[in-house]
């Protein structure tokens, strides 16, 4: 592995920089999958993509969110029947100080 994209050392650095404890085996196995990530990019860059437009999904989408409209559903007394404790016209909860 002596072609390796980033050395065991930088792998370590950056798990420092995260405040991650890695030990030297997890860094080796780290360093090696971020290579082979790493790779497999440079061998995306050598496609020809300059007559592909450019998109952000292979699929097209419909949103299926609802309209933003207000909408009164329940009544105050609806809402307060479910509550533990209450004053008739809020909700009462423990006093945290």
């Amino acid at each position: 592995m002596s072609d390796m994209k980033l050395s065991t050392e930088e792998v370590a650095r950056v798990a420092r920089l995260a405040r991650l404890d890695l030990s030297e085996e997890k860094t080796e196995i780290f360093a090696g999958q971020l290579h082979n990530i790493l790779s497999y990019m440079d061998k995306l860059n050598e496609i020809d993509t300059s007559n592909i437009e450019p998109m952000f999904s292979p699929v097209e989408h419909t949103t299926v969110l609802r309209k933003d409209v207000i909408v009164k559903e329940h009544t105050r007394d609806e809402i307060l029947s479910n509550a533990p404790d209450t004053d008739g016209q809020y909700f009462v909860v423990p006093r945290i100080v």
